[in-house]
């Protein structure tokens, strides 16, 4: 249980708290978006910190700036090692940090609010008890709706899938209904086994793509984590996104490093590049070139995804991630995509970046921290 701090500390850290949240769902639009990151430090990593460790570095405009706990194997150090939050032995190292702006106390421990009044420097601000519940319950809530907002425009996407998916299951139905028809007056045994073959494959087909649309359209957990190959990822994505796009006249090019893999969200990962595969083919009007391409450089991993398409005027280009924001016709995107896509980016600790000319063509790049030298075959698609 949480210390509930005195009745005057109380209405002080909660102003703090709204202040910060203010702040922190502001971030969200542009002015505040362009400002400096607000920097803060977690004290406690059990089971509390963890979650507002998930919950915080998800936004944006928060830097973690370190997290401390007297227990060594508490939860929250872990987690924190595998976000590249920097992890301190001692709680007064961190708490006499000038550079945050806000220390979080979430160790339940009543004597903890005394000694951070006495150790944090002048001019951070310190929530703790009641006051640091209030803004995890808060965070946690807009970490929420920011989850239903990427499931909201994954399905709103899939409408647009409906032309592709017609097509690809009317295929192997025609096919289907054919044979049927032939096996009503087949009478040689041979060309009944044959044809029966030929319906099996034909199902088969159709079950995969109502696997692929059920798998893609699912709702992925907040901490499903895990090694992901990125080729792999790619190539299921180039399935999926033949739904909404005629890639006939496409031609794709996979420039592809092996054994490339990146921790995150597996289903979250495929809607990115869904998302930016998508946006490619239909910048090129269904003729052009798509170009796939993933790198390991010294500390990074990098993933390109590039069009020969009409390009973005440059004075654009500072937009394209702001939510609602959108170049194509109404009724044609949500705005929603690039948004989510810079989101589910930022929460694996990367970052992605654009080049375009117009009439040129295209090119997102993202990079993500390595994390791992585990080969491809151990990872998971």
């Amino acid at each position: 249980m949480m210390n509930t701090p005195t009745a005057q500390g109380s209405e002080a850290a909660v102003t703090s708290a709204a202040q910060a949240h203010s702040e922190i769902v502001s971030g969200q639009t542009k002015s505040v978006a362009a400002s400096l990151p607000m920097r803060v430090a977690i004290i406690g990593a059990g089971h509390g910190g963890t979650a507002l460790l998930d919950g915080l570095h998800q936004i944006g405009t928060v830097e973690i700036v370190g997290i401390a706990d007297r227990n060594p194997s508490a939860p929250g150090l872990t987690r924190a090692h595998e976000l590249n939050v920097p992890v301190y032995d001692r709680v007064a190292d961190l708490i006499q940090h000038r550079d945050h702006h806000l220390v979080m106390d979430v160790t339940g421990d009543p004597t903890m609010e005394s000694v951070l009044h006495e150790q944090v420097p002048v001019g951070t601000a310190i929530l703790s008890g009641q006051a640091s519940r209030l803004l995890w319950t808060l965070v946690q809530h807009e970490s929420l709706l920011q989850a239903e907002l990427l499931h909201a425009e994954k399905l709103a996407g899939i409408g647009s899938f409906a032309a592709g998916i017609a097509h690809d299951m009317n295929n192997p139905l025609q096919l289907i209904l054919g044979l049927a028809e032939n096996l009503i007056d087949e009478t040689d045994l041979d060309a009944v086994h044959t044809q029966a073959r030929d319906i099996i494959e034909a199902v088969k087909r159709t079950s995969a793509i109502c696997r692929d649309l059920t798998s893609y359209s699912r709702r992925g957990s907040l901490n499903q984590d895990s090694l992901i190959s990125i080729n792999s990822k790619l190539d299921e994505a180039l399935k999926i996104a033949r739904y909404a796009v005629a890639l006939q006249d496409i031609e794709i090019r996979k420039r592809y490093q092996p054994d490339v893999v990146v921790k995150g969200n597996p289903d979250e990962l495929l809607h990115v590049f869904v998302n930016l595969i998508t946006n490619a083919v239909q910048a090129m009007a269904d003729q052009g070139t798509l170009t796939l391409e993933t790198a390991v450089t010294t500390g990074a991993t990098q993933v390109r995804v590039s069009d020969t398409g009409c390009g973005i005027p440059s004075e654009l280009l500072d937009r394209i991630f702001e939510p609602f924001f959108t170049t194509k016709p109404p009724g044609s995107g949500t705005g929603l995509g690039l948004y989510n896509i810079k989101s589910v980016i930022h929460h694996m600790n990367g970052t992605i970046a654009v080049e375009s000319q117009v009439g040129r063509g295209s090119t997102f790049t993202l990079t993500f921290p390595s994390g791992s030298a585990s080969g491809e075959r151990s990872a998971r698609p």
